[in-house]
C-alpha cells in the first residue's frame, strides 16, 4: 500500500526517496513523543529543522499543491494530534460541538465584496454588514448605503456598540439563556488548556521569529538543517513606487524571460508582495540582483531584491502556513481563541511592549504584503473577536501608536496592508475610544504625532509647504491617515463625562490648538502691483489640510457643546491662543481715528491691498464657533461670571476675518489679477461647500459676534475703512468732485464693486440668522433654507442637491428629513434623472442675496424667480424674506440698520442714483440699498407686531428715513425714493421701490394705530389698496394694448402671404405636385385597376411605372435623376458582421480564405448586416470627400499619434452630414425594367425542367470550353444543336445596362461587404463577392423583420425612411450585382443553390434540408436567376421564375417546419373550431408522406390541427421577410391592411405574395413533381442524422434573442462578481469583473492576467470575448463601476449609462453615492433595442465624436 501511495505522490513532482522518508512518519508517534518530552520547543524545532526544507522550496517553481499535502501529513498533523491528545478528527469535532457560536459575525471582507451600512442606525459610517447579515437584518427596509469593500475590514453584526438599533441579524441573535458573559475556558479540560498553551507558544513564536528574521543566509538557532546545500532564491519585493511596465521590462533584462512570464511575475509580486525570480547557486542569483537594482535605481530608489537561502525561504513559507493553521484551529472553540490571545499578548523577557503581537506590529513595515495579510487575518480572527483581549490589544496599539505611524510614513505600501489600518476596528468603538483617551491620552498622541510629521515651518512657526510634487503628495497622504484616526476617535460624542475624560479631552484640545496656531496665517499673500507674479505660490497643501480637518474642527466643537465645563474651558483656551497669535496686534501699524456723522472710533491704519493677508485663520474661526455654542447652549446667560467676556476686544476679534472678506471683495473687483490663479483658487475653495462651514461661514459669525458687542456706528466705520471706502462716504460732495475730475474708469469700476460687496456684507451680518445660537432656529431650518435656495435656481436631482449641501462627518447632509417639506419629486423618463421642484409656497422664502450663492447662481436664481412671478401675473419685485428673531446674545445686531453711519451710506447711494449722468454708481449697488431698506422695514414691522403694550419698540427706522439727511439741505431717504419711483432710467427697480413705499405706509398705519386709541383700520387698508388697484389697472391696460398690436401684425402677415401665393400660382401648383409624387408611395405606383388585389410577385403582379426619382447630393447640393445610365448616386452605409440573431455563438469562422458562405445555416450563427444613415451623395463627390479624409489622416498620423473615432485604413469615414460612422456606400438604382410578356407561362414542373436543361447546357458548354483544344470542331458543333433548349443562347453576352460610375460603385459596395463579412482582404474578383451581397441583403431583411415583430409594429409603413431607403437600395443592388461579376461564376452559384432543392448529378455534396436557411436561399436564388434569364429569349418572364422559386422554397420550408415541429402539448383544439379542416387534413397527409420516407426517424404526430398550427406560426417570419424583399425588389406597394397591426396578417401576406392561403395546396397541386423531391430531401444523410440527434434541432419560428435577464437588485450582481475569481491567476480575485450582457459570461477585464493574443496584438478579456460572442461588437456591464461598456473592434468603445437607478431616478456610475440601485426595465429595453438595431457601433461613433477623451482610451485592453 505504501508503494502505491508513493507512486501517487511521485506524480506530484516530488522525488520518491523523499516521499518514503516522509510517509514513514506517523503523526501519532511524533505527537506522543512530544507529549512525553520535557523540552517541547527543542523537540519541535528538531522536527521542523529536519522536515521543513524537505517539503518546501525544492525547485525554481514552488508547487503549492504537493507542498500543502506533505506539510499537512508531516508537519501539521502532529500538531493537531498533540493539541487534541487523540485523533484530531474526533477531538476537533468534540470541541466544535461544545462551543457556543459567537454572536459576532466577524466575516472578513474580500476585495470587491458588497458591504452595507444603515444610514439611520449605524453609529458611524464605518459600521458595515456583510450581505448575508444584511439580508437577515432589520436594516434592509431602512435607508441603507451599499459600497464595495476594498478588502480587509470585517462585518460588525452582533456588535452592540456599532448599531443604535438592530445590532443582530437572525443568524447571530443571541439566546436569552447564555446572557451571562461566562469564561470561554470553562468548558475546556485543564490538560487541553495546558497542551494548547504549550503548542501555541512554541508555534506562534516560531512563526513570528521566521517572519521577522532579517538574515538571508542562516536560520535561528535550533533550526539549522542537518545538511546544507548551495541553493538560493533571488527574491523580488513589491513597492508602490514602480509601475508594472518598469518591473516587466527590468525582469525581461535581468532573468531573460519572455514578456508573458515577466507579466506573471509582476502580477504575483503585486498580489503577494514577493516572488522568487531565479533559483540556483549564489552567484547566479546575485547576478540577477545586480541587474535589477541597476535598472530600477536610476530615477527612484531601486526595487528591493534579496538573495535568500532556500531553507530560510522554506521556513518562512511554513511560518505563514502555521499562522493560517492557528487561525483555523481557534475557529473550533472560543476557549482556544482565548488561549491564543493570552499567548500573543504575554510580555516577553524584555518586559514592556515585548509580546509576540507587539513584535509583529513593530516589524510590520518590514514584512512583505503576503505575510502582512496572513497575520492581520489572524489578529482579526483572534484578538478582535475576543472582547476582553480586544481591549488589551487596543491599549498595546495605542502605546505603540507613534512608532507604528512613523514606520508607516517610511513604508512603501498602501495603508490597506499596513497594521495601522486596524485603527478603524479599534478607535470606532465608542467605549474603547474613550478608554484610550483617558488611559493612554490617545487624542493628544495622535495630534502631536501629526504635528511632528509636518516639519516645515516659517520663522513665525507656521506651516510652510514645499512645492506640491508627487512625492510630497504621497507623504502628505500618509500623514492624513492620522486625521482619519482622530476622526474615528471623535465620531461618537460622550453622553456622560468623568473628570478624567474632561482633563484628557482638554489636553487633546490644547494639542489641537497648537496645530491650529501653526495654521493661523499660513500661506500669506501680498497684492502684486505692476507686473504679474512669476511663480504661482504653493496653496494646495494648505487647503488639502484644511479640508481634511474640517470635520475634526466641527466634531471638536460638538464635543465641547456636550458639557458646560468643557465648553467654558475650551473657550478660554481658544481666546488665549488667539491673543497669542495676535501678540503685538498693533505692531508697526500706526493708530488713526475715524469720524463720521458725529461718531468717532480709534483703529489702526491697515490696507488689505498693500499688506500681507492670509485666508487661513482656524483659531479665530474655532473661537467664533465656540462663541455661537455659548449662545446656543445658553451657558452664556447662566454662568456669565465664569466667562472672560469682558476681556474681549471686539475690534481685535473682527480684524482678521474682516481682512479675509475684504480680500475676497477685492479679488472680485479685479484688484488682484496679477496674483495669478493660485489666489483665485483659494477664494473659490474658501466659499466652496467643502470648506465654507469652517471658513467663510465662521468668518461671518465672528463679524456678527464682534458687531453685536460694539457700537454699530464704530463697526460700520471700521468696515468702511478696511474696504478702503471710508474717504468716499465721509466727504460730503464726493460724487460731484468725482464727476469733475473724471477719474480713471478702472478705479470707478473697482470702487463700485467694493461698495456692492460692502453692502452685501452688511446684509449678511444682519440677515444670516439661520445658525442655531445666532437666530432662534432649529438645525433643520438651516438645511431647509439651503435647499430652497438651491431649488430657486432650477429644479435639481438628488445628487446635485447633496453636492450643494455640506456633509457632516457621517457623510449625511440632513436633507432627507426636510426635503419633502419644501420640494416635490418628479420621476424621470427613459433618459434624464429624477428632479426635485420647489413647492410654490416656499418661493416667498427666497433671498436674492443668499450668502452661499456664487455670482452665477445669483443671476440665474434672480432670472428664474422673476420669470415665475411674471407667469403668475404678480409684480416682479423680489423683496427680502421675513427672518427669524436673533438670540439674545446677538440681538443688538439689528441696530446696525438704524445707525447714523448706515443711513448716511444709504443716503449717499440714493443721492448718486438721482443723477443719471454720474458714472460712479451701479444698478446693482442701488438694488442692494433697496434690499437693505426692505430688511429694515420688515424688522420694524416684525417688532411692532410682536411687541406687547408695555415694552417700547426701540427700532425706529421709518422715522429716521423720513427726516432730512445730514446736511439739512439734502432730502430725506423717503423723499429720494419717491423721486426715484418716477425716474425713467430706473424702470427695472420700480416694482421694488413701490413695494418699499407700500410697506412704509403700512408700518406708519400700525404706528399711528398704536399711538392713537385703536381705531378701525379701514383707512389704513384703503390707501394701500388704492395704490395696489392703480397698479393692477395700469398693468391690465398695458397688456390689452400689447395684445391688440400683436393681432394687428398677424393679420397683416397672413394678408401678405395670400397675395404672394395668388401672384405665384403656377409655381405653387408645380411644387405641390412634385411633393405628392415624391412622398406618397401609394399614389406613385397606382395600380392598373384600383380594386385589384396588390400582388408583389408572379406573372400577374401589379405593374408599377416608377416615377422619375430626383435626389439632392448632400455635398454639392446638385439635383440628379436616378437613371441606370446616369451618374451614380450613393448612400453612406455601414456594413458589419453580426451575431444578433445567432442561435449558436460557438460556431466560429475557421479559415476565412477557404470558407464557403453559399448556404446560411438556419441557426444564423453570424451574418453581415448593412445599415445606412440615409444621406445621399454623388459617387464622385463621395470619392473626393473620402480622399480628403485619407489625406488628412496621413498628415495627422505624422503629427500626433492618437486615434480618431473612425479607422480610415479600414475604409471608415463619418457621413459628411450627420457624422454617422460609415464604411462604404450603396449605389441607388432605378427599378429594373420588367419584360411584360403576358403569353402563357409554364407550370412549375415545366419551368423546372427547362431550367435544369439550361443549367445542364451551360455545364456542358463550360466543359467544352475547358477541353476545346482536344477534339475536332465539327463534332463539338453537332453536339450543340441537339442539347440546347429552345430560345436559350448561352453565347450571347448580355449588354450591361449601367453607366461606368454605377458599375464602379456596384463593385465598391460588393467588395466592402465581402471584406467585412469574411474578414479578408478586398478582392473584387473573388467568386464569393455576390454571395456575400445576397447574404447581407437577406440577413438585414430578416433582422428588420424581427425588430418590427418584437416592437409590435406593422410590417410596412413604420420603418424610419433611412432604413426603408437602405433596404430598397440593398435589394436592388442585390439584383444588379451580377452585372459586375463573371457570368459563369454566378451561374455556377445558381446551379449549386438550386441543387439543394432539386437534385443535380453534376453537383456534389449539397447540404441537407435542415442545414439551409430558406429565406437566404430564396433571396440568393431569385437574385442569381438573372444570369440564366439573360440568355433566354423564349419569352419566359422573370416574374414567373420568381414565383416558381418562391413556391419551391416555401414548400421546402414547410417540410423543414414539419420535420422540426415540437410534439404538441395537449392544447384545447376544439377552441379553433373546424374552419380549417381542409388545411389540417392536408398537413396530416403531408406529414404521413414524410413519415413513409423517413420511417422511424420521424416523431409520432399528434393531430392535423397541431401540425397546421406549427406550419402556420412557423412560416410567418419567412413570409414577412419575403414580402419585404419582393416589395423592395419589384416596387409593388403593400396593401393598406399590412400597414397597420391586424389579426389576419397571414392571409394578407399569402395574397400579397401570390401564394394560396392553404399553403399545402403547393404540395397537392404538384404532387407528381414534389414526391420524388421529398424523397430526395428525406433520404439526405444529414437530415436523417440530424433528426436522430434531435436535441440540436432548431424549431420554427426562431425565438428572438434577448439580452440576459438582470437581477432587480444591483447588490446581487456585486455579490456574484465578488465571488468571481480570475480564471487565469489561480483563485485570485478579479479587479474589474465585467458581465457580458449578450451571453452572461463573467470576464476578468482590464488586467494583465487575462490578456490573450488576437490577430497579432494583446487584447483584454472583453475585447477577445467580443470576437467570439458578438463578432467584434460587445455590450458589457462593469459590475464594480456600475456602467455599461460598448465595444466595437479593437479601437472603439464608449461608456453608457447603466440600466440601474436609485430611488431618486439617477444612475450611480462608479458606485460613489451608494444608494440602493434597482433595474429600470425601460432603460434596459433601450440598450436591447440599440443592440437589435445594430446601432452599437454608431452609438460609439457619436459618443467618441462628442467626447474626445474617449478616443484616447486603449479599449482593446479592457
Amino acid at each position: 500500500r505504501r508503494h502505491k501511495m508513493a507512486a501517487a505522490e511521485a506524480d506530484l513532482e516530488v522525488p520518491t526517496a523523499l516521499c518514503s522518508d516522509l510517509l514513514d512518519l506517523s503523526a501519532k508517534d511524533t505527537a506522543l513523543k512530544w507529549l512525553q518530552t520535557s523540552e517541547l520547543p527543542k523537540e519541535i524545532y528538531l522536527h521542523l529543522a529536519r522536515y521543513v526544507p524537505k517539503i518546501y522550496c525544492l525547485g525554481p517553481n514552488l508547487n503549492p499543491k504537493s507542498e500543502d499535502l506533505l506539510a499537512q501529513l508531516a508537519l501539521l498533523a502532529p500538531l493537531d494530534f498533540y493539541l487534541c491528545g487523540e485523533d484530531p478528527a474526533v477531538g476537533l469535532t468534540k470541541l466544535k460541538q461544545a462551543n457556543k457560536p459567537s454572536h459576532l459575525c466577524g466575516h472578513v471582507f474580500k476585495v470587491g465584496e458588497p458591504t452595507y451600512s444603515c444610514r439611520e442606525c449605524a453609529a458611524d459610517p464605518t459600521c458595515v454588514l456583510c450581505m448575508g447579515c444584511f439580508l437577515g437584518s432589520v436594516h434592509k427596509d431602512h435607508r441603507y448605503r451599499m459600497t464595495t469593500s476594498g478588502g480587509g475590514g470585517f462585518c460588525d453584526c452582533g456588535d452592540t456598540e456599532a448599531w443604535k438599533k438592530g445590532p443582530y441579524c437572525q443568524k447571530h441573535e443571541p439566546n436569552i439563556s447564555d446572557a451571562s458573559e461566562e469564561d470561554p475556558l470553562a468548558n475546556l479540560s485543564d490538560d487541553l488548556i495546558a497542551r494548547a498553551y504549550n503548542i501555541f507558544s512554541v508555534m506562534l513564536k516560531y512563526a513570528v521569529d521566521m517572519l521577522t528574521w532579517e538574515k538571508e543566509q542562516e536560520l535561528p538557532p535550533g533550526l539549522e538543517p542537518p545538511e546544507r546545500e548551495d541553493t538560493y532564491y533571488c527574491m523580488l519585493f513589491n513597492d508602490e513606487v514602480h509601475t508594472y511596465e518598469q518591473v516587466i521590462y527590468t525582469l525581461q533584462k535581468a532573468v531573460n524571460c519572455t514578456q508573458k512570464e515577466a507579466v506573471s511575475f509582476a502580477t504575483t509580486v503585486d498580489r503577494d508582495g514577493r516572488k522568487s525570480v531565479r533559483y540556483g547557486d549564489f552567484q547566479f542569483c546575485e547576478q540577477a540582483k545586480t541587474v535589477i537594482v541597476r535598472n530600477t535605481g536610476r530615477q527612484s530608489k531601486p526595487l528591493k531584491v534579496q538573495v535568500m537561502h532556500s531553507s530560510v525561504v522554506a521556513h518562512q513559507c511554513f511560518g505563514l502556513k502555521v499562522l493560517a493553521w492557528l487561525g483555523h484551529v481557534i475557529g473550533y472553540s472560543d476557549g482556544l481563541r482565548r488561549v491564543l490571545c493570552q499567548v500573543g499578548l504575554q510580555n516577553g523577557p524584555e518586559g514592556e511592549n515585548s509580546s509576540l503581537v507587539d513584535t509583529l506590529m513593530l516589524c510590520d513595515s518590514k514584512l512583505w504584503k503576503g505575510a502582512r495579510n496572513v497575520y492581520h487575518q489572524l489578529l482579526m480572527s483572534s484578538l478582535l473577536m475576543d472582547l476582553k483581549y480586544k481591549k488589551l490589544f487596543a491599549i498595546q496599539f495605542a502605546k505603540n501608536y507613534r512608532r507604528l505611524q512613523t514606520d508607516f510614513m517610511e513604508d512603501d505600501h498602501e495603508r490597506v496592508v499596513s497594521v495601522t489600518a486596524l485603527s478603524v476596528q479599534l478607535f470606532t468603538v465608542p467605549t474603547m475610544a474613550r478608554m484610550l483617551i483617558t488611559e493612554e491620552n490617545l487624542m493628544a498622541t495622535i495630534i502631536r504625532t501629526f504635528v511632528d510629521h509636518l516639519r516645515h515651518r516659517d520663522p513665525q512657526g507656521r506651516f510652510q509647504f514645499e512645492r506640491y510634487t508627487a512625492q510630497q503628495a504621497f507623504k502628505f497622504r500618509r500623514v492624513q491617515s492620522l486625521i482619519g484616526d482622530l476622526k474615528y476617535v471623535l465620531i461618537s460624542r460622550p453622553t456622560e463625562w468623568s473628570d478624567k475624560l474632561r482633563e484628557k479631552f482638554l489636553e487633546g484640545f490644547d494639542a489641537f490648538l497648537d496645530l491650529m496656531k501653526c495654521m493661523q496665517g499660513m500661506d500669506p499673500v501680498v497684492r502684486q502691483v505692476g507686473q504679474h507674479i512669476e511663480m504661482e505660490p504653493e496653496w494646495e497643501a494648505a487647503f488639502t489640510l484644511q479640508m481634511k480637518l474640517t470635520h475634526i474642527i466641527s466634531m471638536m466643537q460638538e464635543w465641547c457643546a456636550n458639557d458646560e465645563r468643557v465648553l467654558i474651558e475650551a473657550y478660554k483656551k481658544c481666546l488665549d491662543a488667539l491673543q497669542h497669535c495676535h501678540g503685538g496686534f498693533t505692531d508697526g501699524e500706526q493708530p488713526i481715528t475715524l469720524s463720521m456723522c458725529g461718531h468717532s472710533v480709534d483703529t489702526i491704519r491697515y490696507c488689505v491691498s498693500q499688506e500681507k493677508v492670509s485666508i487661513h485663520l482656524p483659531v479665530s474661526r474655532l473661537l467664533a464657533g465656540l462663541h455661537v455654542l455659548l449662545s446656543k447652549t445658553e451657558v452664556v446667560y447662566r454662568l456669565p461670571e465664569q466667562l472672560p467676556l469682558s476681556e474681549l476686544s471686539p475690534p481685535m476679534l473682527i480684524e482678521h476675518p474682516l481682512r479675509c472678506l475684504v480680500l475676497c471683495a477685492q479679488v472680485h473687483a479685479g484688484m488682484w489679477r496679477r496674483n495669478g490663479f493660485s489666489l483665485v483658487n483659494q477664494i473659490y475653495y474658501y466659499h466652496n461647500v467643502k470648506c465654507r462651514v469652517e471658513m467663510f461661514d465662521k468668518d461671518l459669525m465672528m463679524l456678527q459676534a464682534g458687531a453685536s458687542t460694539m457700537d454699530p456706528n464704530h463697526f460700520l466705520m471700521i468696515v468702511l475703512s478696511r474696504f478702503e471706502l471710508y474717504h468716499i462716504f465721509s466727504t460730503a460732495d464726493y460724487g460731484k468732485r468725482y464727476g469733475r475730475e473724471n477719474a480713471n474708469k478702472d478705479t470707478i469700476q473697482q470702487n463700485n464693486t467694493l461698495i456692492e460687496e460692502m453692502l452685501h456684507l452688511i446684509m449678511m451680518v444682519i440677515g444670516e440668522r439661520f445658525t442655531p445660537g445666532i437666530g432662534q432656529v432649529q438645525p433643520c431650518d438651516e438645511v431647509k433654507r439651503e435647499i430652497v435656495h438651491q431649488l430657486c435656481i432650477r429644479p435639481m436631482s438628488h445628487s446635485e442637491l447633496v453636492k450643494a449641501l455640506p456633509e457632516d462627518e457621517n457623510k449625511e447632509t440632513g436633507m432627507e428629513k426636510v426635503i419633502d417639506a419644501v420640494a416635490s419629486f418628479k420621476k424621470p423618463g427613459v433618459t434624464g434623472r429624477g428632479l426635485y421642484e420647489l413647492r410654490p409656497e416656499c418661493a416667498k422664502e427666497f433671498n436674492l442675496y443668499f450668502y452661499h450663492y456664487s455670482r452665477a447662481d445669483q443671476s440665474k436664481a434672480e432670472e428664474a424667480q422673476r420669470k415665475l412671478k411674471r407667469q403668475h401675473g404678480e409684480d416682479t419685485a423680489l423683496p427680502p424674506p421675513a427672518l427669524p428673531p436673533f438670540c439674545p446674545l446677538f440681538a443688538s445686531l439689528v441696530n446696525l440698520l438704524q445707525s447714523d453711519v448706515f443711513l448716511a451710506i444709504l443716503g449717499t447711494v440714493l443721492q448718486w442714483a438721482l443723477e443719471p449722468g454720474g458714472g460712479y454708481w451701479s444698478e446693482s449697488m442701488l438694488q442692494r440699498v433697496l434690499h437693505l431698506i426692505g430688511m429694515a422695514l420688515l424688522e420694524e414691522r416684525h417688532q411692532l407686531e410682536s411687541s406687547s403694550e408695555d415694552n417700547d419698540v426701540t427700532f425706529s427706522f421709518t422715522l429716521k428715513i423720513s427726516r432730512p439727511g445730514a446736511p439739512s439741505s439734502s432730502p430725506s431717504v423717503l423723499a429720494m425714493l419717491e423721486t426715484l419711483q418716477s425716474a425713467p432710467h430706473l424702470e427695472v427697480h420700480k416694482d421694488m421701490i413701490r413695494w418699499i413705499l407700500r410697506t412704509f405706509s403700512s408700518i406708519k398705519k400700525i404706528r399711528e394705530r398704536s399711538a392713537m386709541s385703536p381705531v378701525s383700520d379701514t383707512g389704513a387698508q384703503t390707501v394701500e389698496e388704492t395704490v395696489r388697484d392703480k397698479d393692477k389697472a395700469e398693468r391690465k391696460r398695458k397688456a390689452e394694448i400689447a395684445r391688440l398690436r400683436r393681432e394687428k401684425i398677424m393679420a397683416q402677415m397672413s394678408e401678405m402671404q395670400r397675395h404672394f401665393i395668388d401672384e405665384n400660382k403656377e409655381l405653387f401648383q408645380q411644387s405641390l405636385e412634385d411633393l405628392e409624387a415624391s412622398t406618397s408611395t401609394a399614389l406613385e405606383h397606382s395600380p392598373s385597376s384600383p380594386d385589384a388585389a396588390l400582388l408583389s410577385v408572379g406573372p400577374r403582379r401589379t405593374r408599377v411605372s416608377e416615377k422619375r426619382q430626383v435626389v439632392t447630393c448632400i455635398l454639392c447640393q446638385e439635383e440628379q435623376d436616378i437613371r441606370a445610365d446616369g451618374r451614380a448616386m450613393v448612400l453612406a452605409a455601414f456594413v458589419q458582421r453580426s451575431t444578433v440573431m445567432s442561435k449558436n455563438r460557438r460556431r466560429v469562422l475557421q479559415d476565412p480564405d477557404t470558407y464557403d458562405p453559399l448556404f446560411m445555416h438556419p441557426d444564423l450563427s453570424f451574418g453581415t448586416h448593412t445599415g445606412s444613415c440615409g444621406h445621399i451623395m454623388h459617387s464622385h463627390c463621395w470619392q473626393r470627400y473620402f480622399e480628403a479624409v485619407q489625406a488628412k489622416e496621413q498628415r495627422r498620423q505624422q503629427r500626433l499619434r492618437v486615434h480618431t473615432s473612425y479607422d480610415v485604413e479600414n475604409g471608415e469615414f463619418l457621413c459628411p452630414l450627420c457624422e454617422c460612422l460609415s464604411n462604404t456606400v450603396i449605389p441607388l438604382l432605378p427599378l429594373p425594367r420588367g419584360s411584360s410578356s403576358m403569353s402563357e407561362q409554364p407550370s412549375l414542373s415545366q419551368w423546372l425542367k427547362t431550367v435544369c436543361q439550361q443549367t445542364k447546357a451551360l455545364h456542358a458548354l463550360r466543359k467544352k470550353e475547358d477541353s476545346a483544344g482536344d477534339s475536332g470542331p465539327d463534332e463539338g458543333e453537332r453536339m450543340d444543336e441537339t442539347r440546347l433548349p429552345e430560345g436559350f443562347r448561352p453565347d450571347q453576352i448580355p449588354k450591361n445596362p449601367y453607366s461606368g460610375s454605377i458599375k464602379e460603385m456596384l463593385t465598391t459596395f460588393g467588395t466592402a461587404t465581402y471584406k467585412v463579412g469574411l474578414k479578408v482582404h478586398p478582392n473584387e474578383q473573388d467568386p464569393r463577392v455576390p454571395i456575400m451581397c445576397w447574404g447581407s441583403c437577406a440577413y438585414t431583411i430578416q433582422s428588420i423583420e424581427r425588430l418590427l415583430h418584437d416592437e409590435e409594429k406593422p410590417l410596412f409603413g413604420s420603418l424610419p425612411c433611412r432604413q426603408d431607403d437602405c433596404l430598397r437600395s440593398l435589394t436592388r443592388f442585390g439584383a444588379a450585382c451580377w452585372t459586375v461579376s463573371s457570368l459563369p461564376v454566378v451561374q455556377n452559384h445558381f446551379t449549386r443553390l438550386l441543387a439543394a432543392l432539386v437534385p443535380d448529378e453534376q453537383v456534389e455534396n449539397s447540404p441537407g434540408l435542415l442545414d439551409v436557411d430558406m429565406f437566404h436561399l430564396l433571396v440568393s436564388l431569385v437574385l442569381s436567376y438573372h444570369t440564366l434569364h439573360c440568355h433566354d429569349s423564349s419569352g419566359l418572364s422573370l416574374d414567373a421564375a420568381q414565383l416558381h422559386l418562391l413556391h419551391l422554397v416555401t414548400m421546402a420550408h414547410i417540410v423543414q417546419i414539419l420535420l422540426t415541429s415540437v410534439p404538441e402539448t395537449t392544447m384545447d383544439q376544439e377552441s379553433a373550431g373546424g374552419e380549417e379542416e381542409e388545411e389540417e387534413e392536408a398537413a396530416w397527409f403531408l406529414y404521413s408522406v414524410l413519415g413513409l420516407h423517413l420511417g422511424s426517424g420521424l416523431r409520432e404526430a399528434g393531430s392535423g390541427w397541431h401540425l397546421w398550427r406549427s406550419v402556420k406560426s412557423g412560416i410567418v417570419p419567412y413570409l414577412r421577410a419575403a414580402a419585404l424583399f419582393f416589395h423592395h425588389l419589384n416596387g409593388v406597394p403593400p396593401p393598406a391592411e399590412l400597414q397597420v397591426l391586424g389579426h389576419n396578417q397571414f392571409e394578407l401576406l399569402c395574397g400579397y405574395l401570390s401564394l394560396p392561403t392553404n399553403l399545402l395546396q403547393l404540395y397537392h397541386g404538384n404532387r407528381d413533381l414534389l414526391d420524388p423531391l421529398l424523397q430526395g430531401w428525406c433520404s439526405h444523410p444529414a437530415v436523417r442524422s440530424g433528426l436522430q440527434a434531435g436535441a440540436l434541432l432548431l424549431s420554427f419560428p426562431r425565438e428572438s434573442n434577448q439580452l440576459i435577464d438582470l437581477p432587480d437588485d444591483y447588490s446581487s450582481l456585486i455579490n456574484q462578481a465578488s465571488s468571481f475569481t480570475c480564471p487565469k491567476s489561480g483563485g485570485d480575485k478579479s479587479r474589474a469583473p465585467t458581465l457580458c450582457l449578450v451571453c452572461g459570461a463573467m470576464l476578468c477585464s482590464q488586467s494583465y492576467c487575462c490578456q490573450t493574443e488576437l490577430e497579432g496584438e494583446d487584447v483584454g478579456a472583453c475585447t477577445a470575448h467580443t470576437f467570439t460572442c458578438g463578432s467584434g461588437v460587445g455590450i458589457f456591464l462593469r459590475v464594480r463601476e456600475s456602467q455599461v461598456l460598448f465595444l466595437a473592434g479593437k479601437t472603439k468603445g464608449c461608456f453608457y449609462p447603466p440600466p440601474y437607478l436609485d430611488d431618486y431616478g439617477e444612475t450611480d456610475q462608479g458606485l460613489r453615492r451608494g444608494n440602493p440601485l434597482h433595474l429600470c426595465r425601460e432603460r434596459y429595453r433601450k440598450i436591447q433595442r440599440l443592440w437589435r438595431q445594430h446601432s452599437i457601433t454608431e452609438e460609439i461613433g457619436h459618443a467618441q465624436e462628442a467626447n474626445q477623451t474617449l478616443v484616447g482610451i486603449d479599449w482593446q485592453h479592457l
